[in-house]
């Protein structure tokens, strides 16, 4: 019964991470507007690179190395190189929405934004699990989570490899929990551009660009305001 009851709270305990905006929700909204064929399933490849490097994370933390992810150094660190990535990413999305070459575009026309679209921006040019897994890195508040309530979580019902029934239900259920909103978002966006005026989901890029820039440049202030 246990197994099931961690799953459970797992499942309750990642919404609170899942469901407050951030970069990767950004990304995948701007994503799914710019994917021509089967943009329902953005969020889940988004999710599918997110879960790849919260396994190893998942792993790290239970083998002992939660201490030097802690250091502030590290969230110096991390909060740099997250912030040059969603400026880089930000910057790209606008210039091309500006141009009138962004993914919107691109989809209405039938080119393929897999290929990269027509603007040749990073977040067009970026796979979903790829983009899953490096705007995740790039968030120093995702690194901050694992190490407060993920850790809380681990230590509250003594999970380890030792007990890996209650690691693998911990996994799964914080998956579904992001799996289940990131894939809602983009169903509901991808059914329903099909109603929405060309102009609207153009301006809708060009916020997320800016929202993307943003959350760059928050990133990777704060880890030195707070240390």
């Amino acid at each position: 019964m246990q197994p099931l009851v961690v799953l459970t709270l797992s499942f309750v305990t990642s919404l609170s991470g899942a469901l407050m905006p951030g970069p990767l929700f950004t990304y995948t909204i701007a994503r799914t507007l710019g994917t021509p064929r089967r943009a329902w399933l953005t969020g889940a490849r988004v999710i599918a690179g997110h879960a790849a490097i919260e396994v190893l994370l998942l792993c790290g933390l239970v083998a002992g190395v939660v201490e030097f992810l802690r250091a502030p150094l590290a969230a110096r660190i991390i909060g740099v190189a997250g912030a040059l990535l969603l400026f880089y990413m930000g910057y790209g999305l606008v210039r091309e929405t500006l141009r009138g070459k962004g993914m919107a575009l691109a989809a209405s026309d039938g080119s393929s934004a897999e290929t990269g679209g027509s603007g040749g921006g990073l977040v067009s040019r970026m796979s979903p699990p790829v983009a899953g897994v490096l705007v995740t890195m790039g968030n120093p508040y995702w690194w901050v989570w694992w190490v407060t309530i993920g850790a809380a979580f681990l230590v509250r019902f003594s999970i380890s490899f030792r007990a890996w029934p209650l690691l693998l239900a911990f996994f799964v259920g914080h998956e579904l929990g992001d799996l289940g909103w990131y894939l809602a978002v983009s169903t509901v966006l991808s059914f329903g551009r099909k109603t929405l005026p060309r102009a609207f989901i153009t301006g809708l890029l060009a916020v997320c660009g800016i929202v993307i820039i943003g959350f760059g440049a928050w990133l990777g202030i704060s880890p030195f305001l707070e240390h």
